[in-house]
């Protein structure tokens, strides 16, 4: 029998274990001095600003089941108004509105939500393409409301009472549908369940040890939720989140230093300024434990400047391998990987990803773009062998909303369970760590073989002179030309025709010495490769491989 759960439950918990301690902190302008002007709400503020807001919802007339779209900036309202949602029994809809309004409006559309928990541009938007969203009825303003646009915040929390009946949801209940950011085809919602996110919550607490009454400070919004869940006090950056790789370091340093904080979580994007600037400064981060970074592979020379900058011996960078449909997977520490596995992956070994989470299972099969119904038509490889990477997890999703073709193509049931297909490429070494290889969709397929985006470009970001490069297939499998672009470090774009040559040499001499890339003798120019709007951080091959064809049709 499935158990009645909403992962709202997670912050009425963390309320009555913790109800004075600072549950989430953000940052409101300066004093005369210059100094940081801080807000904030303690657990028992939280949870009754959630409880009212929920109560609101269910007094506007939101039925358990409903999507709203939520479309908040970072803030303790934003906090609140996701846990007041699930507590309604409502679906919460969260989508980037980095990817441009065009997708958003296309993903929304496809979702057909019953209304929006919106600021006041994206509730004019609503309205200007209602044709739409004909569903969407019951709208709240997170701000003063403009003609049309439904109730606003601070209405609807007026109008909650404790006369309302909140309903009870299941563990398997849909809590929320997260669009996936579409760097690698069209943006998809994936659907999470309440057991789901509070799987989640337990992998990632118990693997990294984190206690309550930590401080986090969090460079990636969703991320807060599960502080409010473990009794961890967030604290709200001072940056934009859909720009991760022009963050300020100053800024996020000042914060770290007011709060003494002990975790943080950010992008290699956000890592890679931040430890360049620790360098150049001299700082170090004291009351840091741990760090986690995910969204892309973690260059070796990140990990290695924010190791150097964690006063603490016994802290680390951690990179939690999964996706939006399967997190977490694996882990591997950061000193870990500058001691045994850095130098493989500058040979083309790929990328480690580290150990397993517990409770979680992967299985490597052979590579196939074919849907897989059951398990049996899997075709399971040795250690050491490359093939497709499929996880089986709690935390595990099953479907993308509305898109039956999709969850086919990415989903393999065996038994009463599903295996997913992460869309990945990797393997298993002899000591039962996990190697990233690139996506599958990325990979190359020439008349000698396959050739994998990952292992293949480590190999020329060797050069001194390459800051990171892509490999991409021009023409059709399975005889594709392959071209790797450099994108050049600062100051060293060719700027002559025969600095171009000479780098081209050098770049053909240094593929010629590695089996992976002997056969690859076409490199390109990009003064800065294009990459994914979450993270800033994943190339967007397929982008590029569009630009990289139209180079060579010019020449």
């Amino acid at each position: 029998m499935t158990d009645s759960f909403n992962i709202a439950d997670r912050l009425r918990e963390s309320a009555y274990r913790s109800p004075w301690q600072r549950a989430v902190v953000y940052p409101q302008g300066r004093d005369s001095r210059g100094r940081v002007r801080y807000t904030h709400l303690t657990f028992e503020q939280l949870e009754s600003l959630a409880d009212r807001i929920a109560r609101g919802l269910i007094r506007l007339g939101v039925q358990p089941g409903m999507k709203l779209v939520l479309m908040a900036r970072p803030s303790p309202d934003f906090i609140a108004l996701t846990f007041g949602v699930f507590r309604a029994g409502a679906v919460c809809v969260l989508i980037d509105p980095g990817m441009g309004r065009s997708n958003v409006l296309r993903c929304l559309a496809r979702i057909d939500p019953d209304g929006f928990v919106a600021i006041p541009i994206v509730q004019l938007i609503r309205v200007l393409n209602r044709s739409r969203f004909p569903r969407a009825r019951f709208n709240v303003t997170l701000g003063r409301a403009l003609p049309g646009t439904g109730t606003t915040l601070d209405a609807l929390l007026a109008g909650a009472d404790d006369g309302a009946v909140l309903p009870r949801t299941l563990s398997t209940d849909m809590a929320a549908i997260i669009f996936t950011s579409g760097s690698t085809g069209p943006p998809k919602g994936v659907v999470y369940e309440h057991g789901m996110f509070d799987a989640q919550v337990e992998l990632l607490r118990d693997c990294y040890e984190i206690q309550p009454g930590e401080i986090d400070l969090p460079g990636f919004p969703l991320f807060a939720l599960f502080n409010s869940a473990m009794r961890v006090t967030t604290i709200i950056p001072d940056m934009d989140p859909t720009r991760p790789a022009q963050v300020d370091p100053a800024r996020i340093l000042e914060a770290i230093d007011d709060h003494g904080v002990t975790l943080a979580f950010g992008s290699p994007a956000i890592w890679n300024r931040i430890g360049s600037y620790c360098e150049r400064t001299g700082i170090e981060l004291r009351s840091i434990r741990r760090i986690l970074s995910a969204g892309a592979p973690v260059p070796n020379h990140v990990l290695q400047q924010i190791s150097g900058i964690l006063s603490d011996v016994s802290a680390d960078i951690f990179t939690p391998y999964g996706a939006t449909e399967c997190l977490p997977v694996a882990s591997i520490g950061g000193r870990e990987v500058l001691r045994e596995t850095a130098e493989l992956t500058s040979q083309g070994a790929g990328t480690c990803v580290g150990r397993l989470f517990p409770g979680v299972e992967v299985r490597i099969i052979e590579i196939t773009d074919q849907p897989l119904a059951t398990i049996n038509d899997a075709c399971e490889l040795p250690t050491g062998k490359t093939g497709e990477i499929i996880v089986r997890s709690r935390a595990a999703t099953r479907e993308y909303y509305c898109e039956p073709q999709a969850t086919a193509r990415a989903k393999i049931a065996d038994g009463e369970s599903l295996w997913h297909r992460m869309g990945d490429v990797g393997y298993f070494d002899g000591n039962g760590r996990l190697w990233f290889c690139g996506r599958k969709s990325q990979i190359v397929k020439t008349a000698t073989g396959r050739l994998f985006t990952v292992r293949c470009e480590a190999i020329l970001n060797n050069h001194p002179r390459v800051s990171r490069c892509a490999l991409v297939g021009i023409g059709s499998g399975p005889v594709q030309r392959p071209v790797i672009v450099i994108e050049p470090r600062c100051g060293s774009f060719p700027a002559t025709s025969a600095d171009q040559t000479r780098f081209r040499s050098e770049l053909v001499q240094l593929g010629l010495g590695s089996d992976l890339t002997r056969t690859i003798d076409t490199f390109l120019f990009h003064r800065s490769l294009p990459v994914d709007v979450r993270h800033n951080v994943k190339i967007l091959r397929e982008k590029l491989a569009v630009w990289a064809e139209r180079n060579l049709n010019r020449t």
